[in-house]
């Protein structure tokens, strides 16, 4: 292995040797990486909890209905919750001996919004007993009122 320094009539090396010059580079980079803190910035959210219901919803031991209406109210047996107290209310309706069956019933109107937030909190309730009712308002929905059947 030869090493070059430089050419080969006997002239000096003009270049400047720049590795010393990287190493010390890379080892001010590390440095610097390392006295960095640690981004440990966090924001603290004070999550709501399922609070109880000023006044129950009657539970019913057989089946509860969750209806959604086309202003955007949940009804739980008839009776107006929000989201938390609906959260409460399905503890409350696992909590029982026999688990009820839950229908579910959103007006076409209804937010889809809403929709999706109550079926979600429905799945993580755990509730097993449930059901779409009411699918029968749907079949013309979004048809036009004279359109013309398909023959078959």
């Amino acid at each position: 292995m030869a090493m070059s320094g430089g050419k080969d009539d006997g002239s000096p090396m003009m270049e400047m040797n720049t590795t010393p010059l990287i190493d010390v580079m890379l080892v001010l980079l590390i440095m610097f990486i390392i006295t960095i803190p640690v981004a440990t910035h966090s924001v603290n959210i004070d999550l709501p909890s399922p609070l109880p219901p000023t006044t129950p919803p009657p539970l019913n031991p057989v089946k509860n209905k969750v209806v959604l209406t086309a202003d955007g109210r949940i009804l739980f047996n008839a009776t107006e919750e929000n989201q938390n107290q609906l959260v409460y209310t399905l503890k409350q309706t696992m909590a029982m001996p026999v688990e009820p069956e839950l229908q579910f019933q959103p007006d076409p109107q209804a937010p889809y919004d809403l929709a999706a937030h109550v079926l979600n909190i429905i799945k993580q309730s755990g509730v097993t007993k449930f059901g779409f009712v009411g699918n029968e308002q749907y079949v013309n929905f979004g048809k036009a009122p004279n359109a013309p059947k398909a023959t078959g």
